[in-house]
């Protein structure tokens, strides 16, 4: 029986948590650092997610078969190297390939050098030549920062003043730190996040989902690390996600192998539907959040089998998924994504989790004398399998209501487009 251990500690890790505890293979997890929830199904331990000696002592201690990191800072800081170095068996891609999500720029020359379909761009150091590009250009504007920026590093200006201010925040304040600032064309139409498992060139594909960025109902207010997910998406016809496959994912697997840093785990295409046809908005170096909460529950294969396979260069057989749609509401603390209160007292969840279609993936949470509270932005995530998305939509808000904290919000409209 194998011992695994997950990296992280939000909704993400619980839903991978999740997943680990269904498979045969599996006998013990532990989660670093976990919070509240993931604490019902693995160890957690107070180590941080970037101490990597003490993970590395910790791995060897206790005799770990493989590790499952979930979050990118960790990820592109070279944590898959440093195990590398161990002889240590782990599931996530090299520093260098974890690029794909710490650079834009680095994501749009392999898309430009491949022939990957996305949106034209150009990335500027200065501030006065990126500020002059814009000028020239149309609104609104897609502006990146080049590096990680946990979520917050993509403005999409509507105006001129509001281009500079951001501009100013990225290039002259270092609002994110040192770096350079990528200016995209805006593209319109639906967006959906395809993730696959990734081995070298081994593309295999998991189902999509679609997320809910903006925080308010209606798709207003400021964008979040994302507020809601469903999965399938019948908006989203499966030729294009074959498409998708073979002109996006794929050619980006190779284009990566080529250029001396093979992609290994899993990597994220946040993608749209534009007239034109589908094109990239982003790549991520790891699992989606919210997407996995709502991808992973609908896996019927065994994911340590998935894991060990791609840690170990194996091929994968076929990946089996249940239709049954999945749906889910994130709770968030109010204030979010801005500044917040912590510590508020959560209650309800027995209740919320009495239909044993429903789940609650834990993302900001901490026990404190018995007593649930809130320690994050995003707090958790309230999901359903339904026979159909409506259904889904229907159940997991019931249970969302049945869940009471003086300081959570959720939006109710997860799933607009298809309901």
């Amino acid at each position: 029986m194998k011992k695994v251990l997950v990296i992280g500690g939000g909704g993400r890790e619980h839903a991978i948590v999740d997943a680990l505890s269904r498979s045969p293979q599996v006998d013990k997890i532990y989660a670093i650092p976990g919070n509240a929830g993931i604490a019902a199904q693995a160890t957690c331990v107070k180590i941080g997610e970037c101490d990597f000696p003490a993970i590395i002592d910790f791995v060897k201690s206790e005799g770990i078969d493989l590790t499952v990191v979930g979050p990118e800072v960790p990820l592109s800081k070279g944590i898959a190297d440093e195990f590398a170095k161990e002889g240590l068996r782990i599931f996530g891609p090299s520093k260098a390939a974890a690029r794909i999500e710490a650079s834009k720029d680095f994501a749009k020359s392999i898309m430009y050098k491949y022939g990957v379909p996305t949106a034209a761009y150009r990335t500027f150091e200065n501030y006065d030549e990126a500020l002059e590009y814009v000028k020239k250009g149309s609104f609104p504007v897609v502006l990146k920062y080049d590096g990680l920026a946990a979520g917050k590093g993509v403005v999409i200006p509507e105006t001129l003043s509001e281009a500079e201010e951001t501009l100013k925040d990225m290039l002259l304040d270092d609002k994110f730190g040192k770096g350079k600032v990528v200016v995209e064309d805006f593209l319109t139409g639906p967006e959906f996040s395809f993730m696959c498992f990734v081995d070298g060139e081994n593309v295999y594909p998991m189902v999509i989902a679609q997320d809910h960025k903006r925080a308010y109902e209606g798709d207003k207010g400021p964008n979040t690390g994302g507020m809601g997910a469903y999965s399938p998406v019948p908006i989203i016809p499966n030729a294009d996600v074959q498409y998708a496959l073979e002109n996006i994912m794929k050619p980006v697997a190779a284009g990566m192998v080529a250029e001396g840093c093979p992609f290994k785990g899993v990597l994220y295409g946040g993608l749209m539907k534009t007239p034109a046809g589908v094109k990239v908005i982003e790549f991520n170096c790891r699992f989606g959040d919210p997407e996995t909460e709502v991808v992973l529950p609908r896996l019927r294969s065994d994911i340590y089998s998935i894991f060990s396979a791609i840690a170990d260069g194996q091929p994968l057989g076929e990946i089996e998924w249940n239709p049954a749609p999945v749906m889910g509401f994130v709770m968030a603390s109010k204030g979010y994504p801005g500044s917040y209160e912590k510590g508020a007292v959560i209650e309800g969840l027995p209740d919320a989790l009495s239909d044993e279609d429903v789940t609650v993936y834990h993302m900001g949470t901490k026990e404190e004398d018995g007593v649930l509270k809130t320690s994050g932005g995003r707090v958790m995530m309230v999901l359903s399998k339904g026979v159909s998305l409506q259904n889904a939509h229907d159940k997991a808000l019931e249970a969302v209501e049945k869940i009471h904290c003086d300081n959570l919000f959720y939006r109710r409209d997860i799933g607009w487009r298809v309901l």
